[in-house]
């Protein structure tokens, strides 16, 4: 179950945005880089390679159109509108976003993805969906072109979205990230949610301190970035017994930011055994493991598990004919910080957990970082 926690609460950064993406270990993902898409954006991310579009979660454009995607669980089989089983894929939700007009203000982009039932038939998702640009004095206000060309920057951003599938039109489109001081959280639920889950409501307050922390201790962006990475491990899910499977844990995974791998030897086993088959179809894994209590997840309990984990979506075809995303064992598998600060220059940072052979990586080992300037930041 993934979180993102989104803060304004630096005053050397106009945003910073951590995240946890939860998987299965050996589900096939890229690296992040840059790569075009259709609309001709230059796109940072990194890209789930299961699914034939090659989707991502998280991704960021040169122009400064940022998303991320967390998804939830319909519950109501008869509502054709929010449907358990959806048809439409909630990654088309980022690439509409990132591929939308730089130019076009955010909430005019916001109102052409829901109007007209354009989120209806989505599973249930919840979208940060932000056009990074500083606000000038007056924006907003009635003023002729000479007046605009005036206006100064100031210390804050336009608005950011969080769009979902239960948004009827913008009206319905809560709206962050305006005030400073401010650290919001999101994770495998709607965002306005009456119960905020334990994760969510740790991951703000561990944010809001060490932000504080480093503003009073001067710490620069390095050092900034080792306490945020300190804030994706915290580890609070309660003890399991040994042996315990997915199926023993997933009601507990909201409750802590991190998770560790998950699974039991037979977990283990399938994974180990995968890793060692190399390319396979997700298919001939299943097959192979019926009624031998191997294969993809090594329980009944497991695959009904998994199907919650999954949220509702049903898989597309893989990509390439590896191993399916249900091999083995389930954690945190990619952790991301993004930093924009107020001249617009972003550093993205994106740290790989596990290898694609399902052996931890070292932390710091398997980290990237890139950086680039906003285009049209002061615009």
């Amino acid at each position: 179950m993934c979180i993102v926690l989104v803060t304004t609460a630096h005053p050397d950064y106009a945003l910073i945005v951590i995240d946890n993406r939860d998987e299965f270990i050996l589900r096939p993902t890229s690296r992040p880089h840059w790569w075009s898409h259709p609309s001709g954006a230059s796109v940072l991310s990194s890209r789930d390679l299961e699914r034939a579009e090659k989707g991502t979660w998280l991704g960021i454009t040169r122009t400064g159109q940022l998303a991320v995607l967390t998804n939830y669980r319909e519950t109501d089989p008869g509502n054709a509108d929010h449907p358990v089983h959806a048809a439409r894929s909630r990654g088309g939700m980022v690439t509409a976003w990132l591929g939308s007009d730089p130019a076009e203000p955010a909430a005019a982009s916001v109102d052409r993805l829901v109007r007209d039932g354009g989120v209806k038939g989505v599973g249930g998702f919840s979208m940060v969906a932000a056009k990074l640009r500083r606000k000038r004095s007056g924006e907003g206000e009635k003023t002729t072109q000479q007046q605009q060309q005036q206006q100064q920057p100031v210390r804050a951003l336009e608005g950011i979205a969080v769009v979902s599938n239960r948004c009827d039109d913008a009206h319905d489109v809560p709206w962050i990230g305006e005030a400073r001081g401010e650290v919001y959280g999101l994770s495998n639920t709607v965002y306005d949610d009456p119960e905020a889950w334990p994760k969510v409501e740790s991951g703000r307050r561990l944010v809001g301190e060490v932000v504080r922390e480093a503003v009073a201790a001067g710490a620069d962006e390095e050092a900034l970035a080792r306490r945020l990475f300190g804030v994706l491990d915290t580890d609070t899910l309660p003890p399991r017994p040994p042996g315990a499977n997915l199926a023993d844990c997933v009601g507990d995974l909201k409750r802590s930011i991190f998770i560790p791998a998950i699974g039991d030897e037979g977990h283990r086993r399938a994974m180990r055994e995968a890793v060692e088959k190399g390319p396979r179809s997700a298919a001939a894994a299943a097959t192979e493991g019926k009624g031998k209590g191997e294969g993809l997840l090594a329980t009944d309990e497991d695959r009904r598990a998994a199907e919650s984990l999954r949220l509702g979506e049903r898989p597309g075809p893989p990509a390439r004919g590896d191993v399916g995303f249900e091999v083995g064992l389930y954690g945190t598998q990619r952790q991301t910080i993004i930093m924009v600060d107020w001249e617009g220059n972003v550093t993205y940072r994106e740290r790989a957990l596990w290898d694609g052979d399902g052996n931890p990586i070292e932390r710091g080992h398997g980290d990237e970082v890139f950086r680039f300037k906003i285009e049209g930041w002061e615009s």
